[in-house]
């Protein structure tokens, strides 16, 4: 699973990347996360506010820190 955590390097997009990190390895599961502050990429995305996160290049949240159960349901998908 591809993981990019979208924003500009604040904060919350650093907490949102560990976070989704410390769900994935705690469940076990496979995922590459990174970090994108390309304003380009976040464009080509759709993305109007950060942090985001787009899985396998798939906007799936924007706006703010997921929470761990939002987290957890990427990865039962």
């Amino acid at each position: 699973m591809k993981v990019e955590v979208l924003g500009t390097g604040c904060k919350k997009c650093v907490a949102t990347a560990d976070h989704i990190s410390e769900v994935a390895h705690r469940l076990n599961r496979d995922a590459e996360v990174t970090k994108v502050t390309d304003p380009a990429v976040m464009m080509d995305y759709g993305v109007m506010s950060t942090p985001a996160v787009a899985i396998d290049g798939e906007l799936v949240h924007s706006g703010s820190v997921p929470d761990e159960q939002t987290i957890t349901g990427w990865f039962d998908e």
